[in-house]
């Protein structure tokens, strides 16, 4: 199986694929797996462009796994997001928060910058988003920076969750011990695939357990040291053609 992060691995920063990603990933004659902190929505537009037929895909930052061919929730793994929703509006008001519909879209106390969320958004109150469980909850600050989102994740109770900052002031949080590399060992059990047996490959902080996880971790040149770190190898960075290179390796 090939695993296989979206931004920053399969298109870049702008969401632009590269035809050479393309080209290597039409390569592969192995199960493709889109592993990615997107949400379901966000997932189906890099699956159609990548021309894969069928198969499964692990969105949410592994809280939901979906078939994508007929496209359907397969697991859904979800949490009571009001502890996290009220601390985080009692030490940072200014906080814009999302809560995951899996298949429809966010529900939002404000909204967000445009292009960054897909799918139907709904404007709720912080009482109606704390009101039941949901797979994903997202914190972000556009005016914010990462480092002081550090801060923010270090004064939460996240012993009942698990959590992801991203290359901003983003905060995804999902259930306990939920990762990309959950979902996909979950995933490699149902199709009776050893993880030594992936090859994996992603850019981001959201990637370093699976880098750990599979049986070769690639991380892509642009990756902090941190995920770096966490890999079997390094590969060029993203426009000098790091995913294709790394793919190519194996399946050209």
């Amino acid at each position: 199986m090939v695993a296989l992060d979206i931004d920053g691995t399969l298109v870049n920063h702008q969401g632009e694929l590269p035809h050479a990603v393309r080209e290597a990933v039409a390569k592969i004659d192995v199960p493709v797996v889109l592993a990615t902190g997107r949400g379901l929505f966000g997932a189906v537009p890099i699956h159609e462009a990548l021309g894969l037929q069928g198969g499964h895909a692990v969105v949410s930052n592994g809280a939901v796994t979906a078939t994508m061919s007929p496209l359907k929730v397969q697991t859904e793994i979800t949490f009571d997001p009001r502890p996290i929703i009220d601390h985080v509006m009692d030490v940072y008001p200014q906080a814009l928060i999302a809560v995951e519909e899996v298949g429809v879209g966010y529900r939002l106390n404000q909204l967000f910058p445009v292009g960054e969320l897909q799918g139907e958004l709904h404007i709720e109150s912080i009482e109606e988003l704390a009101s039941r469980p949901a797979p994903r909850v997202i914190i972000r600050d556009p005016n914010g920076y990462a480092d002081s989102f550090q801060d923010l994740a270090h004064s939460l109770d996240l012993h009942s969750v698990s959590y992801v900052i991203g290359w901003s002031a983003w905060l995804d949080i999902t259930p306990e011990g939920v990762t990309k590399a959950s979902a996909l060992d979950a995933l490699c059990r149902l199709k009776g695939i050893d993880p030594k047996d992936v090859l994996a490959i992603g850019d981001g902080n959201n990637d370093i357990e699976m880098l750990q996880w599979a049986g070769r971790g690639v991380a892509i040149g642009d990756a902090s040291e941190q995920v770096q770190a966490a890999a079997d190898d390094i590969a060029p960075c993203f426009e000098d053609g790091g995913t294709a290179n790394e793919l190519n390796r194996w399946f050209a």
